[in-house]
């Protein structure tokens, strides 16, 4: 894993000053170390019988799409509102400075189905819990959460459920 953080760049004062910006795309550009990010996450869950990976937009579907891949996995996308060309179910989660929204189509995930639900980044853990009760909220069973990387000092840990979470770097 120490190749694996070498290669994610800090981008200081980006969106915004003072937030330091974790910058995945040289772990994307390098062939092989892209291959064990996905390896390493589909690893974690190989014995879970995950039926759909749900990715988060936008970098999460970077990494979703090739983990259902090697889980055998269907594939399931959340976006923000009016993104998505069907019926959907929303979510509203609060940020920190108002609210925002996500929405999944209604036949996305079902019951009886094993999600996991995968990221780049763990932050807050704000936008990864409003996808929970997404796909909890169709009757799915909600596995766990799969990130690249988390930022341990926001907490998003505790809000979903330290023993769901699984990243492969902390912060």
């Amino acid at each position: 894993m120490n190749e694996l953080r070498a290669r994610i760049r800090d981008i200081p004062d980006f969106p915004k000053k003072g937030i330091v910006f974790k910058d995945i795309t040289p772990v994307l550009a390098d062939a092989a170390l892209f291959r064990h990010v996905v390896d390493a996450l589909a690893d974690r869950y190989r014995g879970e019988r995950i039926s759909k990976v749900v990715g988060i937009e936008s970098r999460g579907f970077l990494f979703a799409a090739p983990v259902a891949i090697a889980l055998g996995a269907g594939l399931a996308i959340v976006r923000k509102p009016g993104k998505l060309p069907w019926r959907t179910a929303r979510e509203v989660y609060a940020l920190e400075y108002g609210e925002d929204a996500l929405e999944m189509h209604i036949d996305a995930v079902g019951p009886g189905e094993r999600v996991l639900v995968v990221d780049d980044v763990l932050a807050t853990g704000g936008t990864a819990d409003a996808v929970g009760k997404l796909v909890t909220g169709q009757g799915a069973d909600l596995i766990g959460f799969a990130f690249l990387l988390e930022l341990g000092f926001l907490h998003g840990a505790r809000r979903l459920g330290p023993q769901k979470v699984y990243s492969l770097l902390q912060y």
